[in-house]
C-alpha cells in the first residue's frame, strides 16, 4: 500500500475516533463546551487566565475583552515572560535567562452560542534569551539529559498555532486542522505548562520519553465514546520550522514523515477530563531521510485526579524504544496544591529516567530529578514562580553527584 493511501486510512480513523483531553468550564463563546487539550491549549490558556480571581489595575480593559467575546465571539491575549536560572555548579554557564511575547486567541466563526462552534485558533511568538546559554539549553550546559523551560529559546519570531477547531455533537467530538503544537494534545494534564506549573520537562508531555515534533502542520481529533470513555489521536509533520512556516507547511504532504499518536482513557465524566483521568498514550515516529533522526514508538502511562478541590495528585510514566527521545523509561509522581481555584499554586514532583541509549550512542546512568515550584499570583495577568531544583547523578557529566538549580519566572498577561 502507497505511503498515501497509508495515511488517508490513518487520517479517516482519527477523524472519526479521537476524544477531547480537557476542559470543563465555560468556554469563551459562552457555551459549557469542554475544551480538549492542555494547559497551553489557546483556548484553554485564555479560560484559565479568564478564572483568576485577583484584582487589576485594568479592568475595564478586560470587560472590553469581555465584551468582544461576548458579543462577536473574538477572544485574545498578550503575554510577556520571563526565566531566570542559576545553579550552584556546572561545567559550563553557571546562569541563564530568557524572556517571551506572545499574541494569541481564537474567533468563534461558525455556531457561536452552541456547543457545535469552529473557530480560528493561533498563536504569534518572539522567542528570545539574555545570556549566552538560553534557558531551553541550560540543563544540557549543567550535564544532564533533560530541558528545564524548553520553550524559552532564542528562536526569534515563530508561528506557533494557526489552525481551525470544530466541534461536533454537542461537543462531544472535536476535529482540528492546521500549524499546531503536538503538546497542546498529546499526554497532557493539568500542570504541564512551563509558564505557570513545572518549568522542567520531566514533568510535562511524555515525561521525557516521547519524541514529540517541534510545532507544524498537523491533524487530530477526539472523541467521547461512552459517558466516560474517551479516545484521542492525530498525526503531525516531522521536518517542519516554526521560524519558517512558510517554507515547511508542504513537508507534511511532500515528505509524509510524520508523528502518530492515539491515546485512550477514562474519566469520571467528561467535565472532569482535565483534572480527573486515566489515558494511556502510544505513539510511533517515521524514520526520516536525516540519519540523526531514527524511527520509534512508545507508551506513556498518565493517571491524574482532583481532591476535594485542592489537591492534584499525579502518577505518569513513560517507555521509548529510538524514535531520538531524551530518556527511554521515565517516572514522575507529585502533586499540585491550591487551596482557592484562580489564586497561588504550589507544585513538587519526583522523576526517575533512564536515558535512551539510542539517542546518546551509549548507556548513561540513570538521573534523578525534584522540583519545586510556587505561582504567587500577585493580581489578575500578574504572577511570580520562584524554583527550586534538585538534579542528581547528571548523566553528561560523571564528575558531577549532583546540582541544585534556582529559579524565578515571571508572567504578565492582558
Amino acid at each position: 500500500m502507497k505511503r498515501a493511501a497509508k495515511t488517508a486510512i490513518f487520517l479517516c480513523f482519527t477523524v472519526l475516533s479521537v476524544g477531547p483531553s480537557a476542559a470543563q468550564a465555560p468556554g469563551n463563546d459562552g457555551t459549557d463546551a469542554p475544551r480538549w487539550g492542555g494547559p497551553d491549549q489557546v483556548e484553554n490558556l485564555l479560560r484559565d487566565d479568564a478564572a483568576v480571581d485577583r484584582p487589576t489595575l485594568f479592568e475595564r480593559w478586560f470587560e472590553w475583552k469581555d465584551g468582544l467575546t461576548g458579543e462577536h465571539g473574538f477572544s485574545f491575549s498578550v503575554d510577556y515572560s520571563a526565566v531566570g536560572l542559576g545553579a550552584d555548579t556546572s561545567p559550563g554557564e553557571d546562569r541563564s535567562a530568557g524572556g517571551m511575547i506572545r499574541f494569541f486567541g481564537s474567533w468563534d466563526l461558525v455556531g457561536r452560542g452552541t456547543n457545535n462552534t469552529g473557530a480560528l485558533v493561533w498563536k504569534v511568538e518572539h522567542r528570545h534569551g539574555y545570556t549566552d546559554v538560553a534557558p531551553s539549553a541550560f540543563q544540557f550546559n549543567l550535564g544532564s539529559v533533560g530541558l528545564i523551560e524548553p520553550p524559552f529559546s532564542d528562536q526569534g519570531p515563530r508561528l506557533t498555532n494557526l489552525y481551525w477547531r470544530q466541534r461536533l455533537n454537542g461537543g462531544r467530538i472535536t476535529l482540528m486542522g492546521g500549524f499546531a503544537d503536538a503538546t497542546d494534545y498529546v499526554d497532557v494534564y493539568a500542570l504541564a505548562s512551563p509558564w505557570t506549573g513545572f518549568s522542567n520537562f520531566a514533568f510535562s508531555t511524555g515525561t521525557t520519553t516521547l519524541a514529540v515534533p517541534t510545532e507544524g502542520f498537523g491533524l487530530a481529533a477526539g472523541a467521547m465514546l461512552t459517558d466516560q470513555v474517551f479516545i484521542i489521536g492525530g498525526l503531525a509533520d516531522l521536518n517542519s520550522d516554526p521560524t519558517e512556516p512558510w517554507r515547511t507547511f508542504g513537508s507534511f504532504f511532500t515528505d509524509h514523515e510524520t508523528f502518530k499518536h492515539i491515546e485512550i482513557g477514562w474519566t469520571p465524566s467528561q467535565d472532569r477530563i482535565y483534572l480527573d483521568n486515566i489515558h494511556l498514550t502510544l505513539w510511533h515516529a517515521d524514520e526520516r531521510k536525516d540519519p540523526a533522526q531514527p524511527s520509534g514508538w512508545g507508551a506513556n502511562l498518565s493517571w491524574t485526579t482532583y481532591l476535594a478541590g485542592k489537591w492534584l495528585p499525579f502518577v505518569r510514566a513513560g517507555w521509548a524504544d529510538g524514535g531520538g527521545s531524551l530518556m527511554q523509561k521515565s517516572v514522575s509522581v507529585g502533586f499540585g496544591y491550591q487551596p482557592n481555584p484562580g489564586k497561588n499554586l504550589l507544585g513538587l514532583g519526583l522523576n526517575w529516567g533512564e536515558p535512551n541509549k539510542d539517542t546518546w550512542g551509549s548507556e548513561l546512568r540513570d538521573q534523578y530529578t525534584a522540583e519545586l515550584f510556587y505561582r504567587w499570583q500577585l493580581s489578575k495577568g500578574i504572577a511570580i514562580t520562584p524554583d527550586l531544583q534538585f538534579l542528581v547523578n547528571p548523566a553528561l557529566d560523571p564528575d558531577a553527584d549532583s546540582v541544585w538549580v534556582f529559579g524565578l519566572r515571571l508572567r504578565g498577561a492582558l
